[in-house]
């Protein structure tokens, strides 16, 4: 019994602590915001272009430091600039869309790196790299609510608009609803995902919070309601459990968010009651009933 209270005690260790509380709402808000965007970006096929977006935004954020304005929306800009600019270049080369991204993303990433070493500052920028959960400050705080807030606001104005341009692109033509305007709505409210998630898990690791949990959906859901909210689930789970273990490991939080994520998502390959690997021998050797 002493060993139980003794171990329930060091679990509950972190919740004593003020900034580990307030790290863990944070990381489940910020998990929030990634988790609703990831479905979409998992629909349609996006995963490299918000790769893309995730480490074209560095050299907008010392660009607009530089400047004097809002590092946030130089970000944005940044990140849609990237794909956009890839996008000009594919319509006008026999080179494929993955390479042209793969290069553009590439070159904003180390041109972001230049800028990076020759711009000097009071900023600690590596944070914008790996992150920082446990030390953001205040008006960072303030950016990521406010950030996070409007995206999932815009989510839920446009939603039926958004599913039917990540599915049928055509009727959403058919019907009056522009593609080319939901696909740059689309890439705005990415851009802005990962500026909401850049202090907790920083522009590296941003990239797993917007893929891996839409698929943990698609694997444990069928209807795109349902995709959402087991999405949200997991982004939840994962941080408040990421935040509580790297404490435990004295351990970088993004990082241990991030690999509770994988582990979620393995569990789901393996487990989920019908699409997963472990599930589907039972399904096809499973004997039929007689007609009779």
């Amino acid at each position: 019994m002493t060993a139980l209270l003794s171990l329930l005690e060091a679990a509950a260790e972190p919740l004593r602590h003020g900034f580990m509380v307030e790290a863990m709402l944070i990381a489940a808000f910020v998990g929030t915001v990634c988790a609703v965007l990831s479905c979409f970006v998992v629909l349609k096929g996006w995963a490299l272009v918000g790769d893309a977006v995730s480490h074209a935004v560095l050299p907008g954020i010392i660009l607009a430091y530089v400047a004097g304005l809002p590092m946030s929306l130089g970000a944005v800009a940044s990140g849609m600039a990237c794909v956009l600019s890839a996008g000009a270049i594919e319509a006008r080369c026999r080179v494929k869309s993955d390479a042209v991204l793969g290069i553009a993303f590439t070159g904003f990433l180390a041109l972001g790196m230049v800028l990076l070493v020759a711009t000097p500052s009071d900023i600690h920028f590596m944070h914008v790299l790996f992150g920082n959960l446990l030390g953001i400050e205040p008006a960072d705080k303030i950016q990521t609510l406010a950030v996070g807030s409007v995206t999932l606001v815009a989510v839920l104005l446009l939603r039926k608009d958004l599913i039917l341009f990540c599915f049928d692109p055509g009727q959403a033509r058919v019907m009056g609803i522009s593609p080319r305007r939901l696909e740059l709505i689309l890439l705005a409210l990415v851009a802005a995902t990962i500026v909401a998630a850049l202090q907790a898990v920083g522009v590296v690791l941003v990239m797993a919070m917007l893929v891996t949990p839409g698929c943990i959906g698609l694997l444990l859901a069928d209807r795109f309601g349902r995709v959402m909210a087991a999405a949200v689930g997991s982004a939840v789970l994962s941080s408040v459990l990421g935040t509580l273990l790297s404490f435990w490991l004295d351990g970088a939080t993004g990082p241990t968010i991030v690999v509770v994520q994988a582990l979620l998502f393995a569990l789901a390959f393996l487990f989920a009651p019908k699409k997963g690997l472990l599930r589907s021998p039972i399904r096809r050797t499973a004997p039929t009933s007689s007609p009779t």
